[in-house]
């Protein structure tokens, strides 16, 4: 039972990892409009963010490094995310008089100790998911967690636009009302996370003992795959955060439709929506061992994934003027199916399938920047799709026959999250100098080498693929 109960409260963690990440697609434009930024200055919002995630990997590879000790091991998983869940809710809390205060640099000095704490939870999450019942059925419960993660950057751009706006219509949004709605949201944040710190650390759980941490080495970094997979990682996460951060400036255009903030809540749900469709595609492949099931779910989950974005959307859009949600998600089923298709010939080869879909969202976007309108929306929302396998292809061929050096090959590759910190930004002040549009080169050059990556796996990564959970 105490394993149960721990196992819902970490898993719901997960979901406020997804909730924070897509919810700065929303709180983006607010903080450029609110404060009067540049486009480079709202995606410094991204570079604290996910900043956060590498200087925390860092300090941990340090200590590590001086005390010959890894800290989670040392706490154990269930303090570590509880001292995590600590500093997240202290990030939260100086977001209130910081917003108020009306400093930016105080703003993105919160956002970056949410991060921190997530860094410190993310770290721990994986082996204690898989502690917390039969190793066995480990793999599952990580599914689980990822379709809750889905589940979180889904859903929290509504919720955020409703604390930000009042409600998901066109509401006043003037100063006071919008800080007292953000006051709301952070106050939420930071009781639940205090109570989900105060259940990890009051629930006794038997932890396996973990054998003392090996001499700290760069040897893992001679490999060629870790070498190419990290930039991998690094692009990918960049590439990932980049489409959605700045598609608030790209759908305010005229050509656009001249979309205003509190209209953008479906197109930042589709886009995070979209990655929930493909790994839950990738899942099923985990789910039976019956070939023709496996198919079966292969094709039935994305669509039933599909179902669930829309349904959530279509209820938060009744009674809003200037949207439709059937003319912005109903052509995006044929996108759902091309994925589909391609997900079908390439998910038993996690290399063939990283380069099939890195080639398609590469020809998606160049189609976006080619076109306009709707059409033009759409393609650039696809890259959610192909996005959604891509890091668990990436980290299989990264550590793909490393042996010993597994361990300190994925620590590594957890650093280059740092990619989410660089390319927005960079993205935000070439749309800057440029157009916003142009900017949008950005996004089929990354794809271009996680396309190189797969082939260059395809080629030279031979040997028995590590699972790794979708």
């Amino acid at each position: 039972m105490q394993k149960q109960t721990t196992f819902y409260a970490v898993i719901s963690i997960f979901f406020f990892w997804g909730f924070m990440a897509a919810s700065n697609g929303i709180f983006i434009p607010f903080c450029k409009t609110h404060f009067n930024l540049s486009q480079f200055q709202s995606q410094l919002i991204d570079s604290t963010f996910y900043g956060g995630y590498f200087i925390g990997s860092v300090l941990l590879f340090i200590y590590t490094y001086f005390f010959k000790k890894d800290f989670v091991i040392e706490q154990g998983y269930a303090k570590s995310f509880s001292i995590g869940l600590i500093v997240s809710a202290f990030g939260a809390l100086c977001m209130i008089p910081s917003l108020h205060i009306g400093n930016y640099g105080l703003i993105l000095g919160s956002f970056f100790l949410i991060a921190l704490g997530f860094s410190l939870q993310q770290t721990a999450a994986n082996p204690f998911v898989v502690l917390l019942g039969d190793e066995r059925t480990g793999a599952h419960r990580l599914n689980l967690a990822g379709g809750i993660n889905s589940f979180g950057t889904t859903i929290g751009p509504l919720i955020v636009a409703y604390f930000l706006f009042g409600g998901i219509s066109v509401a006043d949004t003037s100063k006071a009302v919008e800080l007292k709605s953000v006051d709301t949201l952070y106050i939420l944040l930071i009781v639940l996370f205090l109570i989900l710190a105060f259940i990890l650390r009051s629930i006794k759980i038997e932890e396996r003992a973990q054998e003392s941490t090996e001499a700290f080495s760069f040897e893992a970094l001679k490999k060629p795959q870790l070498q190419l997979g990290m930039l991998a990682i690094f692009v990918y996460v960049g590439v990932e955060v980049t489409i959605q951060s700045n598609m608030g400036a790209l759908l305010q255009l005229p050509e656009y439709g001249s979309v205003p903030n509190t209209l953008l809540f479906p197109f930042i749900s589709l886009y995070w929506g979209s990655l929930m469709m493909g790994r839950w595609t990738g899942a099923a492949e985990a789910m039976t061992e019956d070939q023709k099931l496996k198919k079966l779910l292969l094709i039935a989950l994305p669509f039933l994934a599909f179902l669930v974005v829309y349904g959530v959307n279509f209820f938060k859009a009744q009674g809003v003027e200037g949207i439709n949600i059937s003319e912005i998600f109903l052509p995006y089923l044929g996108f759902v199916a091309l994925m589909v298709a391609v997900a079908y010939f390439t998910i038993e080869n996690a290399a063939k399938m990283l380069f099939a879909f890195s080639i398609s969202a590469m020809a998606c976007m160049i189609g976006g920047m080619l076109t306009t309108g709707p059409i033009s929306i759409l393609l650039f929302m696809s890259g959610g799709l192909w996005c959604s396998v891509m890091w668990p292809c990436i980290f299989s061929q990264s550590i793909k026959n490393l042996g010993n050096y597994t361990s300190q090959a994925s620590a590594f590759l957890i650093m280059m999250i740092l990619g989410g910190a660089v390319i927005p930004p960079f993205q935000g002040w070439l749309g800057d100098v440029t157009s916003i549009k142009t900017s949008y080169i950005v996004t089929p050059l990354c794809f271009a080498y996680l396309a190189y990556f797969g082939w260059w796996a395809m080629n030279n990564n031979k040997g028995e693929d590590v699972k790794v959970a979708h």
